[in-house]
Parts: structure tokens; sequence; C-alpha cells
């Protein structure tokens, strides 16, 4: 077998909500790991990506391809896809909504639905506040359906002196959810004294 059938392969969805420095940081950490990055990027994403961090989504690191998010005919919309994780990172409350009903709005919320459907890991990275009965309803309901939350809060005991740093303790959390090691990561148990 060669190196690159070890890769494990992740979709990466990235929808309209504010938290883009999340995203920049995420990738920049597999950068460093085997894994092979697709990207959808919603038309809302692509204009909060510009706002927050003035690029387009083909100028972030470690995405090897990107499908357009109108594209149903793209790979990740079919169960029959080798993606063994999908992450929706920012994660808008829109984009749970769809995807806690199994609307296929768009190519992110069909991937979701996929990843669902074929019992493999959803990780939505939601991101808003104050949350309504509404969003805590849909949260539940991808919870049971089989997807993990992981809302975008930094750890702060780690002491971040800068939002690049929060926003790494993030990436840490967030990888661990996927089975990543990502170097350097520091735990809790290391912090502790003895």
């Amino acid at each position: 077998m060669t190196a690159a059938a070890h890769k494990q392969k992740i979709l990466l969805g990235i929808t309209g909500a504010s938290g883009m420095l999340f995203v920049t940081a995420f990738l920049t950490a597999l950068a460093e790991l085997a894994v092979d990055v697709h990207g959808i990027c919603s038309e809302a994403g692509k204009k909060v990506l510009k706002m927050e961090q003035g690029m387009a989504p083909e100028q972030l690191p470690s995405v090897c391809e990107w499908f357009h998010h109108a594209d149903m005919s793209a790979p990740p919309a079919s169960g029959s896809s080798d993606y063994q994780a999908m992450v929706v990172l920012p994660c808008t409350m829109g984009s749970l909504a769809a995807i806690a009903q199994g609307l296929s709005i768009n190519l992110i919320h069909r991937a979701a639905d996929v990843m669902l459907k074929e019992r493999r890991k959803l990780v939505l990275a939601v991101r808003e506040t104050p949350l309504n009965r509404t969003h805590l309803q849909n949260m539940l309901a991808v919870h049971d359906a089989g997807a993990i939350l992981c809302p975008t809060m930094p750890s702060y005991y780690l002491r971040p002196a800068t939002l690049e740093e929060a926003a790494e303790t993030y990436v840490w959390r967030l990888a661990d959810q996927l089975g990543l090691d990502i170097p350097g990561r520091k735990r809790w148990n290391n912090l502790i004294p003895s």
C-alpha cells in the first residue's frame, strides 16, 4: 500500500457564520499531517471569509480540492464517497437546521446528511450566541442522529495571549474529535503542577 492510501480524507464545509479565524488555524494545523482535505464553501461563507480574513477559499492552506456548493453531482453528495469525516466550520444555525431536518439545500447540507446516514464522523462547529429554543432543539436532533457538536470555544486555561493562540486551542480540541494528533498540542494534564 502506498503512503497516500493511509491518509485520512476529510471534508470541510465552510458556512457564513463569524469565526473564520478558526478555519485558517484548523487548516494550518492540518498542513503538518497526512490528511487530504476537500472543501465546500457557501456563498455566505465566501463573503464572511473575505470580510474576516481577507481571502477567498482557494487561498486557504491545505485544501487540495474545492467543490461548488450547488454541485449536487460532486463526490461528497454520495454515500459511495470515501471521506472518513466531515467538519462544518463554522456552522451557522441555518445549516444546523437544514442538517437536523435532513434538508439538502446545498452540497454542505447533503454531504452532512451522507455522513450521518453512512455512520461516519460529522463534527459541527456551531457558532451563535445567545441560543434560542429552536437552536437547542436542532442541536439535540443532530446529536441524536450521530453528529458531534463542537462549539467554537477556546480553552482559556492555556492562557492564550492572542486571538490566534485562542483559535489554536480550539483547533486542538477539534482535531481530537477527528482522531488527529497535532504536534505541540498542550493538554490539561501537562499543566497541573506536581
